[in-house]
């Protein structure tokens, strides 16, 4: 019985959830902006009765998703207005239809939320604007069902539009997008043989228990638990530790001819190409010089690959997997704090250390 009693205690404790401060910043500030916004605007539009709220309690709830869980399913544009909406008109069909009150607002919130999951508009505060709109009283029951567009609509908005302003001007995309699922033959080595979005649906159908998040966002993190494990087990090896420092390099002006000399020369297969301070600004490989159309006299710049793909010297060598693997890229160009040339690594050396890690495991 105690072991029974000290689960359902530790069910109750909460997560190892933490937030950084702009996140923290971003809600309150996003929120604050946004209500006062949503309220200044209903209030300006011409609404309803006297009596009327501008702004009604459900929006705090809209705003905890929109500012903080911007990510959620549950916050994007469709499910945020349609829910919203479509609950709202609910409450309003309740309080006409039900004399009873406590009746009317268990009808309300018992239609709306199948409704929403009907619709794929599921949103929380819907079930509040629901609840809301069939208790309201006399100044909701006479503005009738223009409820759902005033103040609600409008606060939902308004809402809405703050919340994609405040977001991506801090850098949180929303509406957040998901990297769509690849497969087949196109799709990168290691998601053919590893993890796939396909995989993660089929689980959480599986597992039927409403999980309300997308494949796509648990592939990434199962991927970035894995890089993390990855770099954990290499002993967190950074980049410039793995790079070769003494990089052979030329300048876009120069020939092809002497670029071909250099890769002879110093058996290499790639030639990061830098300006005169050393930044670089593309990239010519063996391919570049013997399988293509080019005359001796050509200058680099004529085949170089750019914008090169590169990396920091403090980078995670797990990184590189994804990089090597995934992109297909065999030559990383290594920069320091500066942007400036450091070195090079090659898909040998990323190899060389998986090897040692796996024989040492």
């Amino acid at each position: 019985m105690r072991a029974d009693v000290g689960a359902w205690r530790a069910g109750l404790r909460p997560g190892p959830v933490s937030y950084r401060r702009s996140e923290v910043l971003r809600g309150g500030l996003g929120a604050l902006a946004g209500i006062a916004l949503a309220a200044v605007t209903a209030h300006a539009v011409p609404g309803g009765p006297e009596g009327l709220p501008w702004i009604v309690a459900p929006m705090g709830a809209t705003a905890v998703l929109l500012f903080a869980a911007p990510a959620s399913p549950l916050a994007q544009p469709y499910p945020v207005v349609v829910g919203n909406t479509v609950s709202t008109l609910v409450g309003v069909a309740a309080g006409k239809l039900v004399d009873d009150v406590t009746l009317a607002a268990a009808v309300a919130v018992g239609v709306a939320i199948p409704l929403m999951m009907v619709l794929r508009c599921v949103h929380p505060p819907g079930g509040a604007c629901a609840l809301f709109t069939a208790v309201g009283g006399s100044a909701v029951t006479e503005h009738g069902w223009a409820f759902a567009l005033w103040p609600v609509g409008v606060d939902t908005v308004v809402l809405l539009l703050v919340a994609a302003l405040v977001n991506n001007l801090t850098g949180r995309p929303y509406p957040h997008v998901p990297e769509p699922p690849r497969s087949g033959p196109e799709a990168p080595p290691t998601e053919r043989v590893g993890l796939q979005a396909e995989d993660v649906r089929a689980a959480m159908q599986r597992l039927d228990r409403g999980l309300d998040v997308l494949p796509g966002d648990v592939l990434a993190l199962v991927r970035d638990a894995e890089a993390h494990a990855l770099d954990r087990r290499l002993g967190q090896l950074r980049v410039g530790a793995l790079m070769e420092r003494d990089v052979r390099t030329v300048q876009p002006q120069e020939t092809l001819y002497r670029a071909r000399m250099l890769m002879n020369q110093h058996a290499v297969k790639a030639l990061p190409v830098v300006t005169d301070d050393r930044r670089v600004v593309g990239i010519v490989t063996v391919h570049d010089l013997f399988n293509l159309e080019v005359v001796a006299l050509d200058p680099v710049s004529k085949v170089m690959s750019s914008p090169v793909t590169g990396v920091g010297v403090e980078t995670p060598v797990s990184e590189l997997v994804g990089l090597m693997a995934d992109r297909g890229l065999r030559h990383l160009p290594v920069v320091d704090g500066e942007d400036r040339l450091a070195g090079i690594v090659t898909r040998a050396e990323l190899v060389a250390v998986l090897h040692r890690a796996l024989v040492g495991s």
